[in-house]
């Protein structure tokens, strides 16, 4: 099968620290080339050269370094950089793309958790990327102790400015990606990612089910 017969699609994991978004985009990846679709694997922040640049800025330095209206603003010019070289060229031209991470994160971190209203997020979006939204959202979802566990052994004490906050952030971050699965259940999808990779992995393909060839 090829981008000719193939509809584009685009689809993002979410998740606060130490979920498996990584692993799991990379088992998804395999799962789609298995299926003889080659799937372009992204990351928010980054994916082209201007977003990577401001992917530094954001990630580096200490937590207060930006307040939350600075990082809203941060995300959303690398967001559209990244939308307008790299995401909606592939999706037109029959691709499928899967990131790590897209606008969801910026409405969970910078929004509920950071206090910045959801519609003042979702304009810079509409403004900066013509408002795309992914095919399909797979937010995993683990226990912030097991989450900051896992980052810890990842990152061991090179954690980045927002792995480094503190519970009550996670918590409300964790909050808001439920509060988005139940608002947006079509697109929105939760998958427990305490499991096994092997188990998240399927209950990931289950939940694209519909929209795999």
């Amino acid at each position: 099968m090829n981008a000719a017969t193939t509809p584009g699609r685009f689809i993002s994991l979410e998740g606060g620290e130490g979920a498996g978004k990584s692993t799991q985009v990379a088992r998804l990846a395999e799962l789609l080339a298995a299926r003889g679709i080659h799937a372009l694997v992204t990351r928010e922040p980054g994916g082209t050269e201007g977003a990577e640049a401001i992917r530094t800025l954001l990630m580096q330095g200490g937590v207060n370094r930006w307040s939350a209206h600075s990082e809203a603003l941060l995300f959303a010019a690398a967001r559209a950089d990244h939308v307008e070289k790299l995401i909606r060229p592939a999706i037109g031209a029959g691709q499928w793309v899967i990131c790590d991470r897209f606008i969801d994160s910026s409405r969970a971190y910078q929004g509920v958790a950071g206090g910045i209203d959801d519609a003042a997020v979702m304009a810079l979006h509409g403004f900066g990327s013509r408002g795309m939204l992914p095919d399909r959202t797979l937010i995993l979802e683990v226990s912030i102790e097991e989450g900051r566990a896992r980052a810890a052994r990842r990152d061991g004490a090179a954690a980045d400015r927002f792995a480094a906050r503190g519970n009550d952030f996670h918590a409300d971050v964790a909050a808001a990606f439920r509060r988005f699965a139940a608002q947006e259940p079509d697109r929105c999808r939760l998958v427990d990612a305490s499991a096994s990779a092997d188990i998240v992995a399927a209950a990931i393909h289950a939940q694209l089910a519909d929209l795999l060839p």
